[in-house]
C-alpha cells in the first residue's frame, strides 16, 4: 500500500493533485483542508496517503496530517459513507472537531457538513463513539487547522435565511482568509458581507 509521497506539487485544485515523484505523477484526491495547506505548484511537499481499491477503479486519496488520514479511515468504516462524503467531512471539519462532535454526538455540527442528514449523522454517532472514546486525536499526528466553531456559524446563517451550502462555503472562506481563532459572531458577521 502506498502511505506516504513527497514530491514536487505539479498541478492543484480542489478536487485533487497531481505529485511528481521520482518522475512518476502521482493523482490524488485531496478534502479542501489539506488544499488549503499546500504551497504553490512546483513547491515541495508531503502527504498522507490512502489507496482506495473498487472492481472497477484505484483512488489514491491525500492528506496533510496523520490525523486526517485517520479520521477518514474511520469514516468510510462506517457503513453507508463512502470516500467522497469522507471527503466532504473532512472538508468541512477538523479532526479534532469532528471527534469532539462524534463523542459529545453533537447532531448539529455533523449534518452542517453538505451531504451529512440526521440519519447519516446518528450512524457515524453509533458506529464511532466507542472507538473515539478513548482515542486522542491531537496525538496521532498534527492537527491541521481547527473550526470548533463552523457548526455554530454555519446554524447562525441558515437560521437567518442563507442556505446551508452557501453558508458553509462562506464560513470556511472567512476561516480560510481570516484564521480559524475567530469568534462566531465574527465569523458570521464576515460571511453574510461574503453571502450577500
Amino acid at each position: 500500500m502506498i502511505s506516504e509521497l513527497r514530491g514536487s506539487l505539479l498541478r492543484r485544485s480542489p478536487a485533487g493533485v497531481v505529485v511528481d515523484v521520482g518522475g512518476i505523477g502521482f493523482s490524488m484526491l485531496v478534502p479542501l483542508s489539506t488544499f488549503r495547506e499546500l504551497g504553490d505548484e512546483g513547491s515541495d511537499v508531503h502527504l498522507f496517503t490512502y489507496l482506495h481499491v473498487r472492481e472497477d477503479a484505484l483512488d489514491l486519496f491525500a492528506f496533510i496530517t496523520e490525523a486526517e488520514r485517520s479520521i477518514f479511515r474511520a469514516l468510510i468504516s462506517v457503513s453507508g459513507i463512502g470516500p467522497k462524503l469522507g471527503l466532504a467531512v473532512l472538508s468541512g471539519l477538523s479532526p479534532e472537531v469532528f471527534h469532539r462532535a462524534v463523542v459529545e454526538e453533537d447532531m448539529g455540527l455533523l449534518t452542517s457538513v453538505s451531504g451529512i442528514g440526521k440519519k447519516t449523522a446518528q450512524r457515524m454517532i453509533v458506529e464511532l463513539k466507542d472507538r473515539f472514546s478513548g482515542l486522542d486525536v491531537s496525538s496521532i499526528g498534527g492537527a491541521g487547522g481547527g473550526r470548533e466553531d463552523t457548526g455554530d456559524a454555519v446554524r447562525a446563517l441558515i437560521s437567518l435565511g442563507m442556505n446551508r451550502n452557501t453558508a458553509r462555503e462562506a464560513v470556511l472562506r472567512v476561516q480560510s482568509e481570516a484564521g480559524c481563532d475567530l469568534p462566531v459572531e465574527e465569523l458570521v458577521r464576515r460571511a453574510l458581507r461574503r453571502g450577500a
